[in-house]
């Protein structure tokens, strides 16, 4: 973990897509003087599931997963983080260890902003609060869904949801081009809450219906209207 120049919050892009967006320029120039940046590679930890919250994460460019470790020993996706996301926050709230960890996916970027400065806008500002409000319960929502479909869909409509739930998250605003991506068997295994064996055949199945072609741990989606096709099947 390499120490650098920190981005600055009043003039970083991605806090328009997070919580930061509800705070003022004072306020976020405070917070950039508290905040430290940190510089992650694939692969490495960025906060342990059980470890204790330091502060508000929030990701300045990068892709990022978080998990949970099952009483077997294996890792589960619950969640993908991207530029502008926020994490750690209900740690913060509820003054509990993380519940989860956060694991750079490729090279990453992420701000820590200090409890202090966390807190006094959980209290002084009242849109920041409603957005954590707002965040909090989509969140719940979508791991509610997310478990009923572990649950009771089928492999194959996992596979089309989770190639789906990472185009939406990671595709770039505006580009045209078929979605590309490279991310490893186990991790899309652990995402749609399979082996990386099962994952790996589904694939090739998904290969020779035109729907994607893969290039190493690359995948490129050639087909998005075919895989809501599956994934709505039993919907």
């Amino acid at each position: 973990m390499n120490r650098f120049v920190s981005p600055q919050c009043q003039s970083c892009p991605s806090r328009h897509n997070s919580l930061l967006r509800c705070c003022s320029d004072a306020d976020l120039e405070t917070m950039s003087l508290g905040k430290t940046s940190h510089q992650y590679s694939a692969g490495q930890v960025i906060f342990q599931e059980g470890s204790r919250s330091l502060g508000l994460y929030c990701v300045h460019e990068g892709k990022i997963k978080i998990t949970k470790t099952g009483g077997d020993g294996k890792e589960q996706i619950i969640r993908l983080a991207k530029s502008g996301d926020t994490l750690g926050y209900r740690g913060l709230v509820t003054g509990t260890p993380h519940s989860a960890s956060a694991v750079a996916l490729d090279d990453c970027t992420v701000c820590l902003v200090s409890k202090q400065d966390f807190f006094q806008q959980l209290n002084t500002n009242a849109n920041f609060s409603g957005a954590l409000i707002q965040l909090l319960a989509t969140v719940l929502s979508e791991a509610e869904s997310r478990m009923l479909h572990l649950a009771y869909k089928p492999v194959r409509e996992r596979l089309a949801e989770a190639l789906l739930l990472l185009m939406r998250t990671f595709r770039t605003e505006g580009d045209l081009q078929p979605f590309t991506l490279a991310i490893s068997r186990d991790d899309l295994g652990a995402l749609m809450g399979t082996t990386k064996e099962t994952t790996t055949r589904m694939l090739s199945e998904f290969k020779n219906e035109g729907i994607l072609t893969t290039r190493g741990s690359a995948i490129t989606i050639l087909s998005p209207v075919r895989l809501v096709e599956i994934a709505t099947l039993y919907d």
